[in-house]
């Protein structure tokens, strides 16, 4: 082929080229849809009574900031130690990753990142605000007393705690186990809120007298009656007197075997009468102490109150638990004593969601057992302890503390005799939530109560954000709550939930040392790292990716950018660009972004 035929079959290299940019092409006045950065709220923080910012928690472990994601908690939780431990955990029960695979284990996380606080000597820095000169009272050191005093001692309070026991606690020392809550970790957690300024007065037993003088010697301008419930209830049967008190027995006994009169010595038998957490918590110190626990339960075991996962490690360990059986009298034997039961059957759900039980006509039974122990909930000791009848009480809102707007001096109700729910968080909420409205009514008088409390509602759930109150970054996060729906699964792979390592049942009766270890850093990263982080950006930076008009701009966080407001977090919207096809939106993978048809 000669050359002048190859060069009419070559092909040319050379490309028109335009010397003008595209740039000018503002391609974003097309739209009339426009994608925005809005972060949410995650159910698993709606669910937490303690308002805990979780997604943020767990995606600052998943990156190795710990000692980030431990003041996070201790935004909201003055008592993460305790709540790793004995929390019933609803924050797992609303876990989005629960419809995938497992939830999240959440508690075992904040149980981890008290360990790992403690063993590294992490510097809390707690911000506290300037001294407001008020100074306010607190009947009661458990866990919604604690609360009130560290919230209000960072609002600026002076706060003296009122212990009418030996020791601060409450509850946490005096009812719950060491295996389960060890009493060096409250003693810490206690310690933090006193590195505040909380005084605590133990053995200082006060009364309506004290709130009488309170007001007319102007010793405090508040008062928080937090004293939880420390009286027993009855039986109401024949023979009563000679039970034990469960609740005196778990106080005497937390650390060691209980001597008071009537309890059975080692190799003997039990009988426990109660399906609550503390019959469950009776039981489990009876077996530690060597001797053999039966609870008796009027209804059927799945209708215990108590936490499921409890009950069905007292099993493992040897609780023997008879239930549809109602106590009818007790009576003193050669042997020890005689309980008489009345056998029960179901009789259709109640309107409050629980089995309801009737008498089998003329069917009882004879239990015998070396002593009985009464565990069958409790009550406020005094009636002072607990807002009066009649229209003084302002009942706020979600019922976590009440207001007597009539006493003269502001005072406030919090704890068990007022919550729906009786646990160790739901008490740190009532705390919580009675420092807010009491510097609401100081900063900004009584009407502005309610106000205050319904604009740091967490969703539509009861939980409260302290970091909402105090203007913090949580606050520009829209209230709806992220569904499972709302998450692209696709970026996400199964895997199994995982806590720590627990020591064999036919072990952990042998001491009262703590049953369950924390887990150990990888598997916490490995933990968090399962987290959706639902409603929130962690930087994946697949709107950027996927965008095809490249309109999405990242920005290293400062404090002076001014688009913080509308995105809150550190990547915006180009809007000379972006057409609003919407990608960015559908390839997020938890729900951090929204589409809006564009107002002119």
């Amino acid at each position: 082929m000669s050359r002048d035929e190859l060069d009419a079959m070559r092909i040319s290299l050379f490309f028109p080229r335009s010397s003008s940019s595209t740039a000018v092409n503002k391609t974003g006045t097309w739209s009339f849809m426009r994608p925005r950065y809005l972060e949410k709220t995650a159910p698993c923080s709606a669910r937490c009574p303690c308002g805990e910012d979780i997604p943020r928690i767990e995606m600052l472990v998943a990156r190795g900031r710990c000692a980030e994601a431990w003041r996070t908690i201790l935004a909201e939780n003055p008592l993460p130690g305790v709540c790793g431990r004995v929390c019933f955990h609803p924050c797992e029960e609303a876990c989005n990753r629960g419809d995938l695979d497992e939830p999240v284990s959440i508690n075992a996380l904040e149980r981890f990142l008290d360990d790992a606080a403690r063993a590294n000597t992490i510097p809390e820095e707690i911000p506290v605000s300037a001294p407001t000169g008020k100074r306010v009272a607190i009947a009661g050191s458990g866990p919604a007393g604690l609360s009130a005093g560290y919230f209000l001692a960072r609002l600026g309070y002076h706060c003296e705690i009122f212990e009418a026991g030996r020791a601060p606690g409450g509850v946490l020392r005096s009812g719950i186990p060491a295996y389960r809550l060890p009493n060096e970790t409250i003693d810490r957690e206690i310690q933090r809120i006193k590195e505040l300024g909380v005084a605590i007065h133990c053995s200082a037993v006060i009364g309506p007298e004290f709130i009488a003088s309170a007001k007319r010697e102007e010793r405090f301008d508040a008062i928080f009656i937090a004293c939880g419930h420390g009286k027993s209830a009855r039986l109401g049967i024949p023979g009563e007197e000679f039970a034990i008190d469960g609740m005196e027995f778990l106080d005497g006994g937390k650390n060691g075997v209980n001597r008071s009169a009537g309890a059975p010595r080692p190799g003997g038998s039990a009988i426990v009468v109660g399906g609550g957490n503390s019959a469950i918590d009776l039981s489990r110190s009876l077996l530690r102490a060597g001797v053999s626990p039966t609870i008796i339960y009027r209804r059927r075991k799945e209708d215990m109150p108590a936490f499921g996962h409890e009950i069905a490690r007292a099993l493992e360990e040897g609780v023997r638990i008879v239930e549809l059986s109602a106590p009818l009298s007790l009576s003193r034997t050669s042997c020890g004593i005689a309980f008489e039961v009345q056998m029960m059957r179901p009789a259709g759900m109640g309107a409050d969601g629980r089995m309801r039980v009737s008498p089998i006509e003329g069917q009882t039974r004879v239990m015998e057992a070396d002593a009985f122990y009464a565990a069958i909930g409790a009550s406020p000791a005094e009636s002072w302890m607990v807002p009066p009848e009649g229209g003084e009480i302002q009942r706020m809102s979600h019922s976590a503390a009440q207001w007597n707007s009539t006493a003269g001096i502001p005072l406030l109700y919090g704890g068990d005799p007022v919550n729906a729910d009786e646990s160790v968080a739901d008490a740190i909420a009532s705390g919580k939530q009675a420092a807010i409205a009491l510097d609401a009514y100081f900063t900004k008088g009584g009407s502005s109560v309610e106000a205050e409390i319904a604009r740091c509602t967490l969703g539509d759930g009861n939980s409260l954000s302290m970091e909402i109150y105090l203007g913090g970054a949580r606050r520009d996060r829209a209230s709806r709550i992220v569904r499972f729906a709302d998450i692209n699964v696709d970026y996400f792979s199964t895997s199994a939930a995982e806590r720590g390592v627990s020591i064999p049942a036919a072990d952990s009766i042998g001491s009262f040392d703590e049953i369950e270890s924390a887990l150990d850093a990888d598997a916490a990263t490995g933990q968090a790292e399962r987290c959706f982080n639902c409603g929130i950006c962690n930087d994946c930076d697949n709107c950027r990716t996927y965008c095809p008009e490249a309109a999405v701009n990242a920005f290293r966080a400062t404090s002076g950018r001014d688009w913080a407001a509308e995105a809150g977090v550190d990547r915006n919207v180009n809007t000379d660009y972006c057409k609003g096809c919407g990608v960015c939106v559908t390839e997020c993978p938890r729900c951090a972004i929204v589409i809006e048809e564009q107002q002119s």
